[in-house]
């Protein structure tokens, strides 16, 4: 069965950076694009960032654009997410997604059980 595990998530200062992982298994993890999606408490599940299946095309929100990098390792079956100047309001729960098919504006059909990412001083 399809299984997403995310790691690298922690505690970090305002400006400070933090690389998040996604191991993925189950499918065929080169097929498919992937997204990372967060949760900030109390609120909505929000898109962060999309990658196409072979790592040609990505996206972002326009609230990480210039800040966070999505890549991804298909030989590794793995999804990462580089934040960099992390602001109080990048703090979430964050998750990883795979779609349902190989371009990056695809539906999600599973999410991992999430790293929680606490920006604070």
């Amino acid at each position: 069965q399809v299984q997403l595990v995310e790691s690298g998530g922690g505690l970090v200062q305002p400006g400070g950076s933090l690389r998040l992982s996604c191991a993925a298994s189950g499918f065929t993890f080169s097929n498919y694009a992937m997204k990372w999606v967060r949760q900030a408490p109390g609120k909505g599940l929000d898109w962060v960032s999309g990658i196409s299946s072979r790592g040609v095309m990505t996206r972002y929100a326009d609230s990480v654009k210039g800040r966070f990098t999505i890549s991804r390792d298909n030989a590794k079956n793995t999804v990462y997410l580089q934040m960099n100047s992390l602001k109080p309001e990048d703090t979430a729960v964050y998750y990883c997604a795979k779609t349902t098919y190989s371009g990056v504006g695809g539906p999600i059909d599973y999410r991992g059980q999430g790293t929680q990412v606490t920006v604070s001083s």
